[in-house]
C-alpha cells in the first residue's frame, strides 16, 4: 500500500484595512488587520510590519517607511499565525498620493513573512493618502 501525501500549502498573507475605499486623509490613523494562513508557528522566523510610501517612475525611486514593527523568533516575540495581526499607524500630513505621467506617490502596508527555511512572503495592500 502507498502512502498518500497532501501537496504542502504555500503560506499566505492577507491584510485588510478598515477603510472600505481604501482612502484616507492627512492625520488620519490607517486601521485594520492582517491574517497569516497556511504556515505552523515553528516554521516563523519572523513578521515585519511596515506602512510606507514609495515613488514610480522616471528617476530616481525613493522609499520611507513611517511604521515599523517586528516580531522575531531571534527576539523571542510570541508569534502566532492563527490570531490576526493588528494595524494602527497615523498619518503624516504630506507627500499626499499622486498619480502624474511621469511620477506616482504610492502607500500602502506590507507585511513580510520569513520563515525558518529563508523563504520571504511579502504581502501588500496599497492605499489613498488624499486631501478633503
Amino acid at each position: 500500500m502507498s502512502e498518500i501525501t497532501s501537496p504542502a500549502l504555500t503560506p499566505q498573507i492577507n491584510i485588510f484595512l478598515d477603510s472600505k475605499d481604501y482612502i484616507y486623509h492627512p492625520g488620519d490613523c490607517v486601521t485594520g488587520s492582517y491574517r497569516i494562513l497556511d504556515v505552523k508557528t515553528d516554521q516563523i522566523n519572523s513578521v515585519e510590519l511596515s506602512v510606507l510610501w514609495h515613488t514610480e517612475g522616471k528617476g530616481d525611486e525613493d522609499m520611507t517607511v513611517i511604521d515599523y514593527h517586528i516580531l522575531s523568533r531571534q527576539r523571542e516575540d510570541w508569534i502566532n499565525p492563527h490570531n490576526p495581526g493588528k494595524i494602527e499607524t497615523v498619518l503624516p500630513l504630506a507627500p499626499l498620493s499622486y498619480e502624474g505621467q511621469i511620477i506616482k506617490i504610492r502607500w500602502l502596508v506590507r507585511v513580510r513573512l520569513t520563515l525558518v527555511s529563508g523563504e520571504e512572503i511579502i504581502a501588500e495592500r496599497g492605499f489613498y493618502l488624499k486631501r478633503d
